[in-house]
């Protein structure tokens, strides 16, 4: 028995970064699967019950509804090695999580979302595609940069903010179309989260 439910959307790396810190913290959870397109979906926003009108979001036992993947991400690690207690590192921790969501997600998961959606394609147009890929190239340079000069994001350690910044950043290039090849410290880094004990891939969908 668990006293958590995870609405999340299979093929979203939003939706993934949950299901895979879940993974490797080793806690149950219900699966509540809500692909894109899907009549569930479609029904679940018609009830208006998503905050913030999206997924994943995270139900607790008593029925609270935690919404927005970063901070679900935070609420599970926290009291984990995952969340450091120093308040320095968390901060750190945390400044990647937002850069991830306002940079890193708006690029990098959009041109994928672009490519794998037909319900998107008309989105696709050539200079969007061409401006995205361009600026999606820089953004990974800038991670690229830090992982030169360290194992994780913040130091020694994983933390919650390789696990939210992996979730796009593995099919960056098979759904994105970018070249990995470019960036080695980065393609280390993403042998090293699969060599995390629990770790599981994005196809992993509990059922």
């Amino acid at each position: 028995m668990t006293d958590l439910k995870l609405y999340s959307m299979p093929s979203s790396g939003n939706s993934y970064k949950v299901r895979l810190l879940l993974a490797l913290l080793q806690r149950s959870f219900t699966h509540v699967a809500l692909e894109e397109g899907s009549d569930a979906l479609v029904r679940v926003h018609e009830e208006g019950w998503l905050p913030f009108g999206k997924l994943p979001v995270l139900e607790l036992g008593d029925g609270t509804r935690v919404p927005e993947s970063n901070a679900i991400l935070c609420y599970l690690a926290n009291g984990t090695a995952l969340l450091p207690d120093d308040p320095v590192r968390r901060a750190h921790a945390q400044a990647w999580m937002f850069w991830e969501q306002n940079q890193h997600e708006g690029v990098i998961a959009v041109r994928a979302s672009l490519r794998s959606y037909p319900s998107r394609a008309h989105e696709a147009t050539p200079d969007r595609m061409a401006d995205l890929l361009s600026r999606g190239h820089e953004i990974l340079g800038v991670m690229e940069d830090r992982l030169q000069e360290a194992a994780w994001l913040t130091g020694d350690q994983p933390t919650v903010a390789d696990v939210s910044l992996y979730a796009y950043t593995h099919t960056a290039d098979s759904r994105g179309g970018y070249d990995l090849q470019r960036f080695p410290a980065i393609r280390a880094w993403l042998q090293r989260m699969t060599e995390q004990p629990g770790y599981v891939g994005l196809d992993h969908v509990p059922g």
